[in-house]
Parts: C-alpha cells; sequence; structure tokens
C-alpha cells in the first residue's frame, strides 16, 4: 500500500513543481476520478483532498490530487476503510516521508562532518589536569 501513498504528500504552495502541471476544474477531476463533484467537494471540506483555489475560489486539482482521489476511493470501497481512518493513513504516510526526509538530511550532514573530521588534528590521550587560575598584579 505504501506505494500508492508515496504522492500524497506533496506540500501545497511553494515550487512543488506542480505550477506548471496542469490542473483541472472540479467537473474534470471528478469524471477523472470516477466519481461525482459533490465527492470531492466532501473530500475537500474532510481535508482528505486539498485542491489548489483559484483567486475567485475555485478548487483547481493536479494530476497529483485525481490520483489521490481515486487512491481515497481504493482504500474506502475495496479495503473498507472509513474516511476518518483514511485521513489517518494520509496524515501518517506524510509524516513517515517527512522523517526520511529528515533521516536523509541528517546522513547528508553525517557525512559532510565524517569529511571534515580529516582536517582535525588528533591529540594524545591524557589524564592530565590542567589547572587555570587568574594571575593578580
Amino acid at each position: 500500500m505504501n506505494e500508492r501513498l508515496d504522492h500524497m504528500s506533496a506540500p501545497r504552495g511553494g515550487n512543488s513543481g506542480e505550477s506548471s502541471a496542469a490542473l483541472f476544474a472540479i467537473s474534470v477531476a471528478a469524471e477523472l476520478a470516477g466519481m461525482h463533484a459533490q465527492t470531492l467537494r466532501t473530500y475537500d471540506r474532510l481535508g482528505l483532498v486539498t485542491p489548489h483555489r483559484t483567486s475567485g475560489g475555485g478548487r483547481r486539482y493536479s494530476q497529483r490530487d485525481v490520483e489521490l482521489l481515486r487512491e481515497v476511493q481504493r482504500l474506502s470501497q475495496e479495503e473498507g476503510v472509513n474516511l476518518a481512518g483514511i485521513k489517518r493513513i494520509i496524515e501518517l504516510t506524510n509524516q513517515v516521508e517527512a522523517l526520511q526526509s529528515r533521516v536523509g538530511e541528517l546522513l547528508d550532514e553525517v557525512a559532510r562532518l565524517r569529511q571534515r573530521r580529516g582536517e582535525l588534528v588528533p591529540l594524545p590521550r591524557s589524564n592530565a589536569l590542567v589547572v587555570w587560575k587568574r594571575r593578580t598584579q
């Protein structure tokens, strides 16, 4: 199921590459997803699929949104998952993907620090104690 959910986590807004992709009006997206436009409105209201908005407030669905709509429908009809469960699945999938991204960032940081370790001068281990005392003049 995770392969099918990989497309659920694209952040809205920003430069996710979707801005140049085709956006569909609600009627077209509903037809592409094989469901009624009112279902799309309900999913939007429930936070399952959040389409882009025009300046006038109209919904515009990306191809990614249409794929998500199909997956929501599959989970509901074939797997018997209720809408609250589907919403939780989406949230957890997004959370896992965000954590995987963070792990990747941390691994990059570890690799960078390991490269810099070669720049450090090793000091011999010692049990010596250095006491610092301010000089009085």
